[in-house]
């Protein structure tokens, strides 16, 4: 640097913008204690800055080589520029003055001596020498200081792999994450930013509603969730105390994993707590005393303000008479609408009875909420691989008789050949299950649904085999019976029965492995080793980063909610208090590897290896919504993750010398998903082709396989004649009162069989909550800041997939209108758009997120 320009620099002040967020005055017990931060502040300047070099290290033992310190500034109009009634960004300015000793700086401490904490955005600098303008992106809540946490450090918005990181912040980085790994040993509180693991064991109360613990055994392997540290029980010192329901939202979760004010809102405003703190025990009881049956088809359309209002029935009448109206509002809706007057399901909205044929039944195999399922069916009859020593013979019962006339002319032997035989398998998963399920209030089958590819690529179902165990004992095998299509008389009302099992069964697997299991839980091991492994510095942090968004507290709720003891999935899918159990049983299947899709695709025979197609892989099924529209969404992904992998890694070394990242990884499957370390299965980490492949399998698993998996459950399953989550009656016999009634009533022996009044309504509400999209949404190929990087070339490969997905979103719709494509629309004239990549707020069944943030 010349004299000139040293000379000119002298004295120079660098001007400094903060962007932050003032505790929102409804987040605290009472308005004075955010009073008191403005009065101190009259008095001190309450919130300090200081410049961390990346230049020039201090040579003081003290501290450590660690990069030099500027002088500290100022927040500046602290009490001007407020925002006391709602929870809104403030810019500040900050005035640094320059030191030639610091020279560039890449990172910056704050210290909070307020009372309360604030959410820092971010803090951008202007005409820093040699510079110009620099950009910290920040993104948390700043606590107030402690002896224990004296300042928050925040780096500068570039990318640097651990041998490459400025020398002056080498030890910033490593010190930022041993904060965020904790001791391991107190039970964590809210200011707290702790990343750990633990077991499922608290999900049960072992003083009345014991559940098994999942995670850290070979009988109940699970995924790891975060810990929270939570005092163990009285009971039980293996599982952990539960907090009460009406307290949900203070379960542990690292706080800048908790939702933003406008995720909260919206979260309150459709409700988890309207159907958690009293639906169970004071509404179940007037459902039961009053109206626990649907008596036909028209009463479930009353629930969406169809003909007669609910709001104006008995039952309505009943609760509004015991439960005060504050209270109903609470309990029910907040959002101004009708109570239980509910949106319609876009499954009905065009055709009231469509649902029922025997073509949307089987085209929402590959077009509706869970198109993961079905398979290619290779050997005929079918087989199961259930151990015959502990189960007996469980092959299938169906012949050749049950199906060949209605192959189209061909022999069993030729569509076998031809690749046109399916089978949606629900058999070997639930037999292990089933005994035990069918003492609690269901009464089901296991399944196996045959199905005949036509030439005009729809599917046609041949048989349901339904199937129960032995009534002495699991090893004498299976007793199946099986049933075919018809329309009419008593034959054509089993059918509709046997498609509504079929339907139970899947809409439990559904929810329990293909939602929660294979995207949730198996998710939330990589989002904690991430954070105790991977620095913000790091690359493949910044790109994996937005695809954690909100799913630790969106899990961390539904341990309180939804997957605990008397829960709610308990009380609405058919395994009843097995659920959790036989997701366990199902982890033992799941293997990373298998998660992408052309592997998901091929594993299932719905797809060959095809090295001249765009994608790998050319699929059975041509017109097969989820795949067709899945494989160009994964190879978008891939190419932005190659492209992005490619810049940071330009040799394999690299990578195999990148210590947080082989530490990243080996925690992964060693901890977040040690009961699986020893499967053979799992990538070895040394090329760049590796990396690619499994960071595009973490995305696409958070953000598309979810948004498939999760969004259509309104608009698809809250007809819950369409998909009943619950039977509570088996088949009838001849001979029996129940067959005489099938014979006179069968569409009120169907409604008795299916799902119950009051589980429809809770069920419906809570498919309200998951299928809806917040406010604050951030879809994939999106950020939450434009300058989440500074590396140019980065943006630049962001802006190509960006315009890449933009792509996508045309060739869905010409897809759409493709009258030729008929699993796209199907009898029911509801548009496959799960896969669109980019959505609006509401119930509109298309969008991408990209997390796990519902």
């Amino acid at each position: 640097m010349s004299t000139q320009t040293t000379e000119a620099i002298v004295g120079k002040k660098i001007q400094g913008t903060v962007v932050l967020m003032k505790k929102n005055v409804a987040e605290v017990a009472d308005l004075g204690a955010l009073v008191s931060d403005d009065i101190h502040e009259l008095f001190r300047n309450r919130v300090s800055l200081q410049l961390v070099s990346a230049q020039n290290s201090d040579s003081a033992a003290a501290n450590e080589l660690k990069g030099k310190l500027g002088k500290k500034a100022f927040l500046e109009n602290w009490i001007g520029t407020t925002t006391l009634l709602v929870a809104n960004e403030s810019a500040y300015k900050v005035t640094f003055d320059w030191d030639e000793d610091i020279g560039i700086p890449g990172a910056f401490l704050i210290c909070n001596a307020h009372n309360n904490e604030f959410y820092l955005k971010s803090l951008t600098l202007e005409d820093v020498p040699g510079e110009g303008r620099m950009h910290f992106v920040c993104n948390s809540w700043i606590y107030p200081t402690t002896d224990n946490e004296k300042y928050r450090i925040f780096f500068i918005n570039k990318t640097y792999l651990p041998n490459r990181t400025p020398l002056p912040l080498r030890k910033y980085r490593e010190e930022e994450l041993t904060n965020l790994r904790g001791d391991g040993k107190k039970e964590l509180k809210e200011r707290d930013r702790v990343y750990d693991y633990d077991y499922y064991n608290d999900l049960g109360e072992p003083a009345k509603s014991p559940r098994p613990i999942l995670g850290g055994s070979t009988k109940y392997p699970y995924p790891r969730r975060g810990r929270t540290g939570r005092p163990r029980s009285e009971i039980d010192p293996k599982s952990e105390s539960r907090i009460p329901l009406i307290k949900s939202l203070d379960i542990y979760v690292p706080r800048d994993e908790k939702f933003n004010h406008l995720k909260m809102s919206d979260f309150f405003a459709y409700a988890f707590k309207s159907i958690v703190h009293f639906i169970k025990p004071e509404i179940k009881a007037l459902f039961k005393k009053n109206i626990n049956e649907f008596n036909s088809l028209e009463d479930i359309m009353k629930l969406y303000g169809e003909g007669s209002s609910l709001s104006h029935s008995s039952l309505l009448d009943h609760i509004r008479e015991n439960i005060p109206l504050e209270t109903l509002k609470e309990i029910l809706r907040t959002d101004g609408e009708s109570h239980f007057n509910f949106p319609l399901p876009q499954v009905i909205k065009e055709d009231k009875s469509a649902w029922r044929t025997d073509e949307e039944f089987a085209r929402e195999m590959l077009a509706g909420v869970n198109p993961v399922v079905i398979c290619l069916l290779q050997e005929f009859p079918p087989t199961s691989k259930l151990d015959p020593k502990l189960y007996g013979d469980q092959s299938s019962s169906i012949d050749k008789s049950h199906i060949e006339k209605n192959l189209d002319g061909l022999s069993t032997e030729e569509a076998l050949e031809q690749k046109r035989l399916f089978i949606l398998d629900h058999h070997d998963h639930l037999m292990p299950c089933l005994r035990k399920i069918n003492t609690t209030s269901t009464k089901t089958y296991a399944s196996r649904t045959l199905l005949f590819l036509k030439d005009d690529e729809t599917l046609k179902p041949l048989a349901i085999e339904l199937s129960l165990p032995h009534p002495e004992e699991d090893q004498l095998g299976a007793i199946s019976k099986v049933l075919t299509p018809a329309e009419n008389d008593v034959e054509g009302s089993m059918w509709q029965l046997a498609k509504a099992y079929v339907s139970v069964n899947d809409a439990g697997y559904h929810q329990l492995i293909s939602h929660w299991l294979h995207t949730h839980a198996v998710i939330e091991p990589f989002i904690i080793a991430t954070n105790r492994q991977l620095s913000v510095l790091h690359p493949i942090h910044k790109l994996l980063y937005p695809h954690f968004r909100d799913t630790m507290t969106i899990n961390a709720l539904s341990r309180q909610a939804l997957l605990n003891a008397d829960g709610l999935f308990e009380a609405t899918v058919f395994p009843a208090k097995y659920s959790m159990e036989m997701s366990s049983f199902l982890y033992k299947k799941w293997v990373f590897t298998d998660q992408a899709l052309p592997e998901d695709l091929k594993k299932r025979g719905m797809a060959i290896d095809d090295l001249n197609s765009p994608h790998g892989v050319s699929l059975l099924i041509k017109d097969y919504p989820y795949a067709v529209d899945g494989l160009e969404i994964w190879s978008a992904i891939k190419m932005w993750v190659k492209d992005y992998c490619n810049f940071y890694y330009k040799s394999n070394e690299i990578i195999q010398e990148d210590v947080e990242l082989q530490t990243w990884w080996k925690e992964v499957r060693e901890e977040g998903h040690g009961d699986k370390k020893d499967e053979s299965w799992w990538p070895k980490l040394h090329t760049c082709d590796e990396l690619v492949n499994i960071c595009t399998i973490i995305i696409w698993v958070a953000s598309a396989l979810h948004a498939a998996i999760n969004f259509g459950q309104y608009p698809y399953a809250a007809y819950l004649p369409n998909r009943p989550t619950i039977s509570r009656r088996f088949m009838p016999e001849k001979g029996t009162p129940e067959y005489d009634e099938l014979l006179s009533n069968p569409e009120k022996v169907f409604l008795r069989t299916i799902t119950s009044h009051l589980q429809t309504v809770i069920g419906m509400s809570l498919l309200e909550i998951l299928s809806r999209h917040s406010s604050d949404e951030i879809y994939l190929g999106q950020r939450d800041t434009p300058e989440w990087t500074s590396d140019v070339e980065t943006l630049e490969a962001f802006k190509k997939f960006g315009n890449k997905l933009a792509e996508i979103e045309e060739k869905i719709v010409e897809r759409n209108n493709d009258k030729e494509s008929k699993n796209r629309i199907g009898p029911v004239n509801m548009p496959y758009t799960l896969l669109y990549p980019t959505g609006e707020i509401g119930l509109i069944g298309k969008g991408i997120p990209n997390s796990i943030s519902i």
